[in-house]
């Protein structure tokens, strides 16, 4: 009997834990740019930028997030904790800009 309260106890906080997770947004950087270069997410989204250019690029929210170098065919993921809206852009490229809106 304790083994199968054990194991619907432990099957209850799998679901649990998996309804409280958050949703996983992409962001693909490509030609130079953010895509899309507007996301709005949930607290607790993740969000990943995939580098699919040519060159290094960031994903820089100053005082919020900032990826450091993301090299060619690679990704790097951030979760959103605090509502509120987070510009963005490349520190290798000031022209490349981008916005995350927290809900």
């Amino acid at each position: 009997m304790r083994v199968l309260a054990a194991a619907v106890i432990a099957v209850s906080l799998t679901v649990s834990a998996a309804a409280g997770a958050g949703a996983s947004h992409t962001i693909t950087i490509e030609n130079m740019q953010f895509n899309p270069p507007q996301l709005t997410v949930h607290r607790g989204d993740s969000i990943v930028w995939v580098n699919n250019d040519l060159v290094p690029h960031t994903a820089t929210a100053d005082k919020v997030f900032d990826s450091g170098s993301i090299a060619v065919n690679a990704s790097w993921s951030y979760v959103a904790t605090k509502s509120g809206q987070y510009p963005y852009h490349c520190t290798f490229h000031p022209t490349m800009k981008g916005k995350i809106t927290v809900q």
